[in-house]
């Protein structure tokens, strides 16, 4: 059985924990960890980074990006990567000013306001728990492509396991993420491999017709002409959702200051290689004209070149990346509710630790209402369904334009010397971060023109006004929570 150790009269959950208004400081100050266990290492940060870049946007969503923009798309892919880069570097700086668990959320609040604390928060947190409700339906549909069982009984154990790992230790958690992402590298490695091996080699059904002249041979690398290449913008952002996961981390890592710029710098590496390399090789070996919606590129790849057992690898690997998913939003749905709590804008009870450091009561309640969205897929597999799903993409990009303008914030402070200078300046900034806004405003431009995407704009108010609501009622019962600011 597990126990709950709850700090002595801070109310903050756990012996150590740091009280909501400890003074800011460099970073890795004392009681930074809020009472975390900082058992995250350099392998396994540096996996979840890899894992957060690399889901099933890529594996499944590609094809759609394919069909659209044709070729193109590996441009899209680049622009968007640097852009990513810009985010995360953004993200960097905060963190090595300030490593805390509420990473973002928190960053939000001391630097633009207690309600963009609050609604980023709880936003993200909404964000993972969507996730969570259709990757572990998602997971549990991949198997059956094995076993005869109701879909239901899979998602139930999925869930189960998942929740046990994350209660267990934060050590567990991070080695789950390790092997699973090490399932999708080592994938996207091995078709690299394959298809470089048919494009030198000339073996599979592939071999005849397989060339990198095929990126511009079938209508031109603009096929679908430059409108049709923004128009997959954000698609391609959707598919980098979670690459700022490793921030919520950032509290648990053992050596924050190391291990974190390594693996924020690696980002352009991965994008290079898992993005862009991947599809420059699947679509030199394949026609674009190939691909289709709904279908993953690398088993329609599998296919042309006469590889059988492509559809069983892509089936298990698809499958992993649904669970890696299910795995990241155990761990950091219950880390936003804790931050929420510690700063008076959540329920005290989330604030409660597990003797190994994990933050039983908000992971319990979230797993609760993963489970919930599996009925709900059942009850209502169609529409209704797509609506809840589609506010994830929102939601998630919400995070990033807080880290951008809590950067912006940081630095402008940290210049007239308000606040320590970070040891892990962003290059460029603020003009990278200013950049970047303008970015993610123009995706959710095209969004608006997108009728497939435009459902997730109608969602956004909606959560908005449950959010300015929940702030006034915060705000009349508990001043001191919705006034509480760091600045």
């Amino acid at each position: 059985m597990t126990s709950v150790q709850v700090g002595k009269d801070d109310g903050h959950g756990g012996k150590g924990a740091a009280r909501a208004d400890a003074p800011t400081g460099a970073a890795g100050a004392p009681g930074e960890d809020q009472g975390y266990h900082r058992a995250l290492g350099a392998r396994q940060i540096q996996m979840i980074a890899i894992g957060g870049a690399i889901g099933t946007g890529l594996f499944l969503g590609a094809g759609k990006g394919i069909s659209k923009a044709g070729p193109s798309l590996i441009l899209a892919y680049a622009i968007a990567g640097v852009v990513i880069f810009f985010i995360m570097r953004a993200l960097g700086e905060l963190l090595m000013y300030r490593p805390v668990s509420g990473s973002f959320s928190e960053y939000a609040r001391e630097f633009v306001g207690p309600f963009a604390g609050f609604a980023t928060g709880w936003t993200y947190w909404l964000f993972w728990v969507v996730t969570g409700m259709t990757e572990v339906t998602a997971a549990a549909s991949y198997m059956t492509y094995w076993f005869d069982t109701p879909q239901w009984i899979s998602a139930l154990v999925f869930t189960i396991i998942l929740y046990a790992a994350n209660l267990i230790s934060v050590k567990l958690f991070g080695e789950l993420e390790f092997w699973f992402s090490m399932v999708k590298v080592t994938a996207i490695v091995g078709m690299i491999l394959i298809c470089l091996g048919i494009l030198t080699l000339g073996f599979s059904d592939a071999g005849d017709t397989a060339s990198v002249t095929l990126l511009w041979d079938d209508g031109g690398f603009f096929p679908k002409g430059i409108g049709g290449t923004l128009m997959t913008l954000q698609i391609v952002m959707f598919a980098f959702l979670a690459v700022e996961l490793v921030g919520v981390t950032a509290g648990e890592s053992k050596d924050p200051e190391k291990t974190l710029p390594k693996a924020i710098n690696t980002v352009p590496l991965r994008i290079a290689v898992f993005y862009i390399g991947a599809l420059i090789m699947i679509l030199s070996v394949v026609s674009w004209t190939n691909f289709k919606p709904g279908i993953s590129p690398f088993v329609a790849a599998f296919d042309e070149m006469g590889l059988q057992v492509g559809a069983a690898i892509v089936n298990f690997v698809v499958l992993t990346a649904a669970l890696s998913s299910c795995n990241s939003g155990m761990y950091s749905t219950g880390r936003m509710l804790r931050d929420l709590a510690l700063n008076s804008q959540g329920p005290r009870f989330f604030t409660k630790l597990t003797r190994n450091g994990t933050p039983l009561i908000g992971t319990t309640f979230s797993a609760g209402l993963m489970l919930i969205g599996v009925w709900i897929n059942y009850q209502w597999p169609g529409d209704a369904f797509n609506k809840i799903v589609s506010f994830a993409t929102i939601s998630g990009m919400w995070a990033w334009v807080m880290i951008l303008v809590s950067q912006i914030r940081y630095r402008a402070k940290a210049d007239r010397g308000e606040v320590p200078q970070s040891s892990f300046k962003a290059p460029g900034a603020p003009y990278t971060s200013w950049f970047a806004l303008a970015f993610i405003g123009m995706v959710v431009v095209l969004m608006g023109i997108d009728k497939d995407a435009r459902i997730s704009l109608y969602c956004a108010p909606v959560w908005a006004l449950i959010l300015g609501v929940s702030y006034l009622v915060l705000k009349k019962r508990n001043p001191q929570g919705a006034a509480f600011s760091r600045r």
